[in-house]
């Protein structure tokens, strides 16, 4: 059961290994937290725990996009709207 775990667990480390490419505190800093993490739970065999953690990463990946948009949305606030106006 946990081996076919193995290919969302794959997908979900490549996906926050891409997002993680635009970190505030930059890629090395993320790659090797993101390598940690992944590899403190590397000898978990129980399939039920494995899908906690596969829902634990989705989450991260949805808080990382929204960290990206807003930081998106603020630099264009910056660049259309005038600061002094408001």
């Amino acid at each position: 059961m946990a081996n076919s775990l193995r290919g969302e667990v794959v997908k979900l480390y490549k996906n926050l290994l891409y997002l993680g490419r635009d970190y505030p505190k930059g890629a090395d800093y993320f790659r090797s937290r993101l390598k940690a993490a992944f590899l403190k739970h590397k000898d978990e065999k129980d399939p039920e725990k494995i899908k906690q953690l596969i829902a634990r990463g989705e989450f991260v990946i949805k808080e990382l996009e929204a960290l990206y948009f807003l930081r998106k949305y603020r630099a264009m606030k910056r660049r259309y709207y005038d600061e002094d106006n408001q």
